[in-house]
């Protein structure tokens, strides 16, 4: 069976690049008929904030992915620890007292000599007396994983052949000066325990796959998972006017009005043959794993297909996210001229608000005569083509020249619902105050 995970630091909120590796991830699962894990990497206690946590899962759901179980890292803490106690045992971890400090001035000091900034396991030369007496001084050692040096080569699912040179990569620190576990070692052995099949994930260099894999190799013997990596998320050109598409978080999506099949099409490109969106399932059997990391996140795809969406949905399905006395009529007006929910807002104000129309230069006999000419109440959706068939022989204007001006001064926008089912929820003393503002 498939499993792959999702891991989730939770640091701060969903964004829409985390989306992207849950998406992929979810996608691999159901493609496969296989199951989907949430890994909680709250480790770090410093910077986790498990407030945090329930906030990303509902994005997640929201977004239609969900997952088998869910665990955290920080439970797991003796798990780890018999992994680090095997390692030590096997001697396959060497203890090290440099400083982050001096680390950092051995590294500069390599820079500057054109030598590759790797480690140089000057501690693999430690003394028991050199030890015992930097233990007897309150150093506490970190621990480092002794690499084999050999060329590692592996198949990528998206990218096809890799390797990498270990005796290139420094060896890696597995445990903290404090007894805890650094995240590659608790991510190995998090695979292993619940028999990850494949690792799908955003970014990584070759070194710390392959550090990866000899981990594997010396805990779990043949069980190695495949790796795919999808590389950084880019974002179409020109689609996100000029933000990162890194900075896009899901949480906002959500509360402008995005609709989750929305940002599924945004991520992936893909929409059915009639331009509607296409359900996870049916993105999971049209979406292979290398086209979708080759998928830019599209900005205005996503909008596109949000309009759609939105301009079908019934009242109920939004009522509860509109303004407190909004209308089913009023919905039913507005709903295929948005492109997120939010935008609602601005045209409930057009509506039921005061808004201040700007003067059109050249305009004022035209707004002065359809103030005049306005029909008296009550109104229905008629009231729009009567009124300007009733000012075209008087003003000798016609289309846009005459509807143009009237809708600016209306409304305030040069765009926007069709005026024949916003006119009647303006009403005439709205409309007629508004007419002699833009006249001046």
């Amino acid at each position: 069976m498939i499993r792959v995970r999702f891991a989730m630091a939770p640091v701060g909120n969903l964004s829409i690049g985390g989306a992207r590796i849950a998406l992929a991830n979810d996608l691999v699962a159901r493609r496969g008929n296989g199951r989907m894990l949430l890994r909680l990497d709250d480790l770090d206690t410093e910077r986790s904030r498990p407030a945090q946590v329930d906030q990303m899962m509902r994005d997640l759901r929201w977004l239609g992915i969900d997952w088998h179980c869910s665990f955290r890292q920080s439970e797991r803490m003796a798990v780890y620890q018999a992994a680090i106690d095997r390692l030590i045992g096997d001697r396959l971890l060497y203890p090290c007292f440099e400083s982050e400090q001096e680390l950092r001035a051995k590294r500069e000091f390599r820079r500057k000599r054109n030598q590759s900034p790797i480690y140089d396991r000057a501690m693999l030369s430690l003394t028991a007396k050199q030890r015992q007496d930097a233990e007897a001084g309150g150093k506490r050692p970190h621990w480092r994983l002794k690499l084999s040096g050999r060329t590692l080569q592996w198949n990528d699912l998206i990218l096809g052949a890799r390797q990498a040179v270990l005796s290139a990569v420094s060896d890696p620190v597995l445990v903290r000066s404090d007894g805890s576990p650094t995240p590659i070692l608790a991510s190995v052995v998090d695979d292993l325990d619940f028999a990850t099949t494949d690792v799908i994930r955003g970014d990584d260099s070759p070194g710390n796959t392959a550090i990866q894999i000899e981990l594997f190799e010396i805990l779990g013997g043949a069980r190695i998972p495949r790796f795919g990596l999808l590389g950084p998320l880019h974002e179409a050109a020109g689609a996100m006017a000029g933000r990162s598409a890194g900075s896009v978080l899901v949480r906002g999506l959500r509360h402008d009005g995005v609709e989750p099949c929305g940002v599924a099409a945004g991520l992936t490109g893909i929409t059915a043959a009639d331009g509607d969106p296409l359900t996870l399932n049916q993105l999971a059997q049209r979406l292979s794993l290398a086209d979708f990391a080759a998928c830019r996140f599209d900005a205005a795809t996503m909008l596109r297909i949000n309009r759609r969406v939105l301009g079908r949905l019934d009242f109920t399905a939004v009522a509860d996210r509109l303004p407190a006395d909004a209308t089913e009529a009023f919905w039913l007006a507005v709903r295929g001229s948005l492109d997120v929910l939010k935008e609602a807002r601005g045209w409930w104000d057009v509506v039921n608000g005061s808004i201040v129309p700007p003067e059109i230069e050249g305009a004022r006999d035209l707004l002065l005569t359809a103030r005049s000419l306005l029909p008296r109440e009550p109104w229905d959706n008629t009231v729009w083509a009567n009124w300007v068939a009733a000012l075209e022989p008087i003003t000798g204007l016609t289309g846009d020249a005459l509807a143009a001006p009237l809708r600016l001064t209306l409304t305030a926008e040069d765009s926007g619902p069709d005026l024949a089912d916003l006119l009647p929820l303006i009403g005439h003393s709205r409309a007629a105050a508004r007419l002699a503002i833009a006249a001046g």
